[in-house]
């Protein structure tokens, strides 16, 4: 690693283990999130839930907030349910709420689960999501003769705030992010941007021509040793 210390912003959160982990290996992070969800409540939709819960259906989930906005539903009761995800962290929610023998796939991103739904020969999904969904998933499925029923179960905020302190490198989880970030933000073309998967990288070339360096796998841990990486290759001399 280079003597110089690497600045970095984190549009999101992290845990303060991940932080100390960075900073022992000289990557300083800021992080401050560019945007928030919120469950959606509503007797209508809580009875929603419970009935799609209460079948033995596949269920899709692309986001843990997705997992944590239906979990209040679940209850004790043992249900046989099979579940498609996408990426660790929404794995991780899926595993506490559902446990671990539920998850019949999880995947990088959307191509990749709509490939491992379709290969599993299913006919009808529910599609538990927030209210910023991307086309991708549902729209793979539909062509392919699925029959996806889509209940918005969160909605997802731009917080965008204004940067002023310089960075050698920001972090990005998601589309959403990605667009109140740049809402009220520019970057010098030095500035490196890594991404949490592809669907991220693809959002961020709508808007900027920086570098983007996408994680191997989506999750948190691969994304900062891939900052690691990056900088002990291409050291920063402030």
């Amino acid at each position: 690693m280079s003597l110089n210390k690497i600045s970095i912003l984190s549009t999101r959160l992290l845990d303060d283990e991940f932080v100390r982990d960075a900073e022992a290996k000289d990557v300083l992070v800021d992080a401050l999130p560019f945007i928030q969800t919120e469950p959606i409540s509503s007797t209508d939709l809580q009875k929603k839930i419970r009935e799609a819960l209460a079948m033995p259906t596949t269920i899709v989930f692309t986001s843990s907030s997705a997992v944590e906005a239906v979990a209040p539903e679940v209850g004790d009761k043992k249900i046989e349910r099979k579940i498609f995800c996408i990426g660790h962290s929404t794995k991780q929610s899926v595993a506490k709420i559902f446990g671990e023998r539920s998850i019949a796939a999880v995947a990088d991103n959307a191509n990749e689960l709509a490939r491992a739904i379709l290969s599993a020969s299913i006919t009808r999904a529910i599609f538990f999501c927030g209210d910023q969904r991307r086309d991708e998933l549902p729209g793979q499925l539909k062509q392919n003769n699925i029959e996806v029923t889509e209940i918005v179960v969160y909605k997802t905020i731009l917080t965008p705030r204004k940067i002023e302190k310089k960075y050698d490198g920001i972090l990005f989880f998601s589309p959403s992010a990605v667009k109140s970030f740049f809402q009220i933000n520019q970057l010098n073309d030095e500035v490196v941007l890594f991404a949490i998967g592809s669907t991220t990288a693809g959002e961020i070339k709508k808007i900027s021509k920086n570098k983007i360096v996408v994680s191997d796998v989506p999750n948190r841990e691969t994304l900062l040793n891939k900052v690691i990486s990056y900088f002990e290759m291409n050291p920063i001399h402030h």
